[in-house]
């Protein structure tokens, strides 16, 4: 007898579960991805450089931030698979608990930090003069959205890690469209509702997640989803935070490093003044695209491998990172041959700017050919993440970006006198990367750090798991 939620990854068709499960990712992303399209083509085009520049430099701190709830859901992700392939639906439960706990009140911790230091950050980052003050109101205002973002960060990591990729989609496109519909009403100040400007898109932002983390909290009430988080019970949290945390604060620091790590590199290319930064954010937005596919291809990978893992089921690893490899490279090709033959077309969406649009193209065709090396990263990352392994990803990442990036963009560019050092050494950072993960994939360490291996013991809840669910919501 199967549970009556999510999906067993463990049995049947990788390449299948591998589309089918990725695809409501990827679509999610694509909207996520599309709305950031709209809100930067409304800036860019409407509010003018200034107002772009101010949101390019803002990106950075906001997805550092965002970096450390990322990394605390991937932990949830890791942990739910692993207890859902192993059958162990009790620990499920406690998981929930602990995690909910936990994200919420980092959120709340970030955003109050977040508030006080934001001027000292930019200032930090060499923000332009110009730019500093808009970037310092846009930012606040941002930053109201993060314990609402991380609520909506950790229901979707459990539910993709027991296999449900498709209701975080549903919700996420509501978000989304709400999000669009409100942008130019808050922006330029029609039916009745207040002119804000550029704040306007930080208020919509703000407004969507909250009303999309209550519609979705309801709906897993009403559907008595194991999921749904409850009022937890904290003489029980303890072990689950402790190895929340274990796993989570490396891929925190993971997602935090490659955002401090942008942080860095936008505040050199900063330093070349208002072209280049307004160049930087309007290629930066391409890469969105090309990185999509492969980011979500890692997280579905990494739900994968947790539920295979979790079961015992090491042989069909290999087989999840060889066709990830095939999907991850088919698509990252795809988008670097598109960057480098049509990359004034793609610019022009965002910015008008013919001096702006001609520091982009050279951004995408140093950096656009090298997204497969990005891609293909992911896919093995993705494997010992699902492993619960995030210190060796982390290491990973700061190899890339602290030992390689930053220091070779600051070296590349005063050697060379010019912006274009940046993009040479992003691609070199992407092959150090690369090469890294695959050494470590081949070594077969990962497979130590998993957390949820299914013992003999645990037969009985493998062979009935509703009554597991049932005994469980007695207990509570």
């Amino acid at each position: 007898m199967k549970p009556t939620f999510g999906t067993d990854l463990t049995t049947g068709s990788i390449p299948r579960h591998i589309v089918t499960f990725s695809l409501p990712m990827l679509l999610g992303g694509f909207l996520q991805t599309t709305y950031s399209f709209i809100n930067a083509i409304w800036v860019g085009q409407y509010l003018g450089t200034v107002a772009l520049a101010a949101v390019t430099v803002s990106f950075p701190v906001v997805f550092t931030i965002f970096g450390v709830g990322m990394g605390l859901t991937l932990a949830t992700n890791i942990l739910v698979s692993q207890t859902f392939g192993a059958k162990r639906f009790d620990e499920l439960k406690r998981v929930v608990d602990g995690s909910t706990v936990l994200i919420y009140g980092v959120g709340v911790l970030l955003t109050v930090l977040g508030e006080i230091f934001t001027p000292e950050i930019l200032r930090a980052m060499d923000t332009p003069a110009e730019v500093l003050e808009p970037a310092a109101h846009y930012l606040r205002v941002y930053l109201l959205s993060l314990p609402f973002s991380f609520g909506m960060f950790a229901l979707r990591s459990m539910l993709q890690g027991t296999g449900d990729s498709k209701t975080p989609l549903y919700f996420q496109l509501g978000s989304v469209l709400l999000t669009t519909v409100l942008d130019p009403l808050l922006i330029f100040g029609k039916l009745g509702l207040p002119a804000l400007g550029l704040n306007g898109t930080a208020w919509a932002t703000i407004v969507s997640q909250v009303l999309a983390l209550v519609a979705l909290n309801a709906y897993l009430h009403v559907k008595r989803s194991p999921i749904s988080p409850r009022w937890p019970r904290f003489g029980q949290l303890g072990p689950t935070i402790r190895r929340t945390l274990r796993i989570g604060v490396p891929a925190a620091v993971q997602q935090s490093v490659v955002s401090l790590g942008m942080v860095v590199v936008t505040g050199i290319v900063n330093g070349f003044g208002e072209v280049a930064t307004a160049a930087f954010g309007a290629a930066s937005r391409i890469d969105q695209i090309a990185f999509l596919p492969a980011i979500n291809m890692g997280m579905a990978i990494s739900t994968l491998a947790g539920q295979n893992l979790g079961a015992g089921h090491h042989g069909r690893v290999r087989e999840i990172f060889l066709w990830g490899c095939a999907f991850s490279a088919a698509i990252t090709l795809a988008c670097s041959a598109a960057a480098i033959v049509f990359p004034e077309a793609l610019l022009r969406v965002f910015i008008a700017d013919p001096v702006v649009i001609d520091l982009g193209v050279s951004y995408l065709h140093i950096v656009g050919a090298s997204y497969v090396l990005f891609g293909l990263s992911f896919v093995s990352n993705g494997i010992i993440n699902g492993a619960g392994a995030t210190l060796v990803t982390t290491a990973i990442s700061l190899l890339g970006l602290w030992v390689v990036r930053a220091p070779l963009a600051y070296f590349l560019s005063r050697e060379m006198r010019s912006v274009k050092g940046v993009w040479y050494a992003i691609a070199a950072s992407f092959l150090v990367s690369l090469a890294a993960s695959l050494a470590y994939y081949a070594s077969g360490r990962w497979k130590r750090a998993v957390v949820h291996p299914a013992p003999p013991a645990d037969a009985a809840r493998q062979a009935d798991p509703a009554k597991a669910f049932a005994n469980e919501a007695g207990e509570a």
